[in-house]
């Protein structure tokens, strides 16, 4: 566990305190409710990237190369 200290203005510390914001399992929520939120946006903006410059189709060489490539670096990663 990582123990972290931030500061706030008083006036938000004791209302998020008094609502029960601040304990280590509300903050957790907190954290990972945003960090899926901002997962999200950025999928999302990839997506309608994407949408607006689509790809160019693979050719079925292509896709061959491309899995032999990960096969070998897979098997230098493993020392084969």
């Amino acid at each position: 566990m990582t123990t972290i200290q931030i500061t706030l203005p008083d006036a938000l510390a004791q209302e998020a305190a008094q609502a029960g914001l601040l304990s280590p399992q509300k903050m957790e929520r907190i954290l990972r409710e945003q960090l899926r939120a901002e997962r999200l946006e950025r999928m999302q903006a990839a997506r309608t990237a994407l949408a607006a410059e689509p790809l160019a189709p693979m050719t079925p060489e292509e896709v061959g190369a491309e899995i032999e490539a990960y096969r070998a670096e897979q098997r230098r990663a493993a020392g084969s």
